[in-house]
């Protein structure tokens, strides 16, 4: 069963997110990832920006991902922040390059954390965690 269909999700939740912002989360949502792409020098602007950190501009559009990237980096947690995680421990955060030449970070689905290897393909897949929010992970391609 699903924490949405139990009704409960004990983990760590964005909080207090500008509403400038929001169109990553929604985007999450509808399982159609997208980020900030400038309008002016098309610089992914991961997280989102107010101005780009490239040209200065303020004039952006909400590009969609392809999704796939490479593992740059990983670590394996062996300690739970708090007790809603000691039940997926160990568990492994990844950075990831994606194709579009940005890094995004997120914990991985289906994987054995013995598998990962820096330079390893990987895709994004999405978990609906709650009625009102879903979160991005990392999987093999």
């Amino acid at each position: 069963m699903t924490a949405v269909e139990q009704g409960s999700y004990e983990k760590f939740l964005p909080e207090g997110i500008p509403s400038s912002q929001m169109p990553f989360w929604n985007s999450l949502r509808a399982h159609d990832i997208r980020v900030q792409r400038c309008d002016r020098c098309s610089t992914y602007r991961y997280h989102p920006k107010e101005m780009c950190p490239t040209c200065q501009s303020r004039a952006a559009t909400w590009a969609p991902l392809n999704g796939r990237g490479t593992i740059y980096t990983y670590t394996v947690v062996r300690r739970a922040p708090t007790a809603a995680y000691r039940s997926d421990l160990p568990y492994a955060l990844v950075h990831a390059t994606m194709e579009e030449g940005f890094r995004m970070a997120a914990g991985v689905a289906e994987l054995d954390i013995n598998d990962l290897h820096i330079g390893m393909p990987v895709r994004i897949v999405y978990e609906d965690v709650t009625p009102e929010w879903s979160l991005f992970r990392f999987t093999s391609a």
